[in-house]
């Protein structure tokens, strides 16, 4: 089957590679823990951007497998991505940082996140990271690789994708395990929205890496001007 088309391979193949797609969330789950919590594996960001465009690439035939394809709309995956951004900030903000603030400290901000403030040098060095590393890298690697691979196992069907959501979720919010138990939760429940997202803009991938720049960008615009300190 063509791979541009968003159309599932028949079931036979599925059956047939469902083991591999196994064994490559199970190897994608041990990169993930195994750097963020227990320093065993290089960061999983870069690994796991390169696993994913070889093995849809070579396994699928092509990116568009995992949603990485020209929208038919760009205002409506824009739309979608301000609306997941907007949100995500908001209940950060006023439900996951007051209620996790009960049990554990604030989360913990990334290193050298605080010489941001005022500099305008780290603050354009922040969001070409934050465009690059995070929304693109870390959005092939979650949405785009884990979850599509997840999704495999159920033949890529609407449950299974759901499952990919929940699955990339999970590992998002340990991918953060450096913020402690706040910003876990905090990073996961931003996953299941960027997951979320990508679902309804029709498993288009350029609304999650939209969503998440948008995100991390007002997350640097508030770090620069100090509101978050």
């Amino acid at each position: 089957m063509d791979p541009e088309s968003n159309s599932p391979r028949p079931g036979k193949w599925y059956a047939q590679s469902r083991w591999l797609s196994a064994a490559e969330l199970l190897l994608g789950a041990f990169i993930v823990i195994g750097h963020n919590v227990y320093k065993i594996v290089p960061n999983e960001v870069p690994i796991l951007f390169v696993l994913g465009m070889l093995s849809l690439r070579l396994r699928d035939g092509g990116w568009s497998a995992m949603g990485l394809r020209r929208p038919d709309s760009w205002l409506r995956i824009v739309l979608i991505a301000l609306a997941a951004a907007a949100l995500r900030i908001g209940l950060a903000e006023y439900v996951i940082d007051p209620l996790t603030s009960r049990f554990w400290p604030p989360a913990i901000a990334p290193e050298g996140a605080d010489a941001i403030t005022g500099n305008v040098g780290q603050a354009l060095l922040w969001l070409g990271l934050v465009w690059t590393w995070a929304a693109f890298g870390e959005e092939i690697a979650y949405r785009g690789y884990l979850l599509t691979r997840t999704a495999d196992l159920a033949a890529r069907s609407k449950f299974g994708y759901w499952l990919g959501v929940l699955v990339a979720s999970v590992l998002f919010g340990i991918g953060h395990y450096y913020k402690g138990p706040s910003g876990i939760i905090d990073s996961g429940v931003a996953g299941l929205i960027l997951g979320v997202a990508y679902m309804l803009s029709g498993r288009n991938l350029w609304t999650a890496i939209l969503a998440h720049g948008f995100i991390d960008t007002v997350g640097v615009f508030a770090a620069f001007m100090g509101w978050d300190s």
